[in-house]
């Protein structure tokens, strides 16, 4: 256990973010996971629909630091491509 106070304001801290990005994460691959299951029930309005949805969360994570752009740039395109497939 720490023993200075900035050390300990440290490790609160860090569970405070993790705990934060945690919840993001979970909430994009919640949203990742509405749009393939739509591509795979072959629901054309549903899937463009969680797309549009799913887009916006990534972008939101992206933008509090919790994935690199490049990640949710490579991520958005594959979901896109899987919805244009069946559209």
């Amino acid at each position: 256990m720490a023993n200075i106070k900035s050390a300990k304001k440290r490790i609160q801290v860090a569970e405070t973010r993790t705990a934060r990005n945690k919840a993001i994460k979970s909430e994009v691959k919640t949203a990742i996971k509405k749009v393939d299951a739509a591509v795979a029930a072959k629901d054309v309005e549903t899937a463009k629909a969680c797309l549009k949805a799913a887009i916006s969360t990534m972008s939101k994570a992206t933008s509090k630091g919790v994935y690199h752009k490049n990640t949710t740039s490579r991520k958005i395109s594959r979901l896109t491509k899987a919805v244009n497939s069946i559209a």
